[in-house]
């Protein structure tokens, strides 16, 4: 599925600027239309470490209305989380009617860095496949739009970005194990995440593919994708 993707895509950022505003403003209008209806919206980023999840999440949040967007950072489990279903943090973070929440990773963790890291064992990430589609099936049925995106790049790429992160000390700190690992263990998420996007590709929670080499032709993709999404679910509300 991943190798599908043309990497080499894309766009020049005299272009990139001129469009923008345009699909902020749209953004926007559909983020009121979407709280004015009461759709809770989950946008969740996936996708490879140094792909470009958090920038781009703080170029798609610059002109939304903070008071009814919430943004999660996904991280290991701690101490309380791990003594109760493997879920219930999810829960938690939840939309209310109306309001959207953008998570940076997300419960796809557990078929992916738990999966490959051995965090888990085979039995419980392959039951989490299905918990995660009867999760998402649960909140599509109450009426909330679930978008996914999986930002990709080759390793080769990675590699030259992580470098680049680990040799300035601010954003080193921002790194996990698990981010400084991942390049020597590329073929294996490679496999973890064709399986998860073959398996939890769903009507109510299709992904979308996005290639990040570029980061304005990821971030232009990004606003039309959930733009056009957001579109059909007040369309559908109307």
């Amino acid at each position: 599925m991943l190798e599908t993707i043309d990497l080499g895509l894309r766009l020049p950022k005299e272009e990139y600027k001129s469009r923008v505003p345009l699909l902020r403003r749209r953004l926007y209008d559909l983020q009121k239309e979407c709280w004015e209806k009461r759709i809770p919206v989950i946008v969740l980023f996936e996708g490879w470490s140094a792909a470009g999840k958090g920038s781009t999440i703080n170029d798609l949040t610059e002109w939304l209305e903070p008071r009814v967007v919430k943004i999660h950072a996904i991280t290991a489990p701690r101490t309380l989380e791990q003594h109760m279903p493997w879920l219930w943090r999810f829960w938690l973070k939840i939309p209310n009617y109306g309001e959207t929440v953008i998570l940076h990773q997300s419960w796809y963790r557990r078929l992916l860095v738990e999966r490959v890291q051995r965090i888990v064992t085979k039995k419980d990430w392959k039951q989490a496949q299905i918990d995660i589609i009867d999760f998402e099936r649960t909140l599509a049925a109450d009426g909330c739009q679930i978008v996914k995106f999986f930002l990709h790049i080759d390793r080769k790429e990675q590699a030259v970005r992580l470098k680049k992160l680990l040799a300035d000390p601010l954003s080193a700190m921002l790194l996990e194990a698990e981010d400084r690992d991942q390049n020597r263990l590329y073929k294996e998420y490679m496999i973890a995440t064709e399986e998860m996007l073959a398996r939890t590709s769903t009507e109510w929670g299709p992904w979308a593919l996005v290639p990040a080499t570029d980061k304005y032709w990821t971030r232009i993709q990004v606003f039309e994708t959930l733009i056009h999404r957001l579109e059909a679910a007040v369309g559908q509300k109307a």
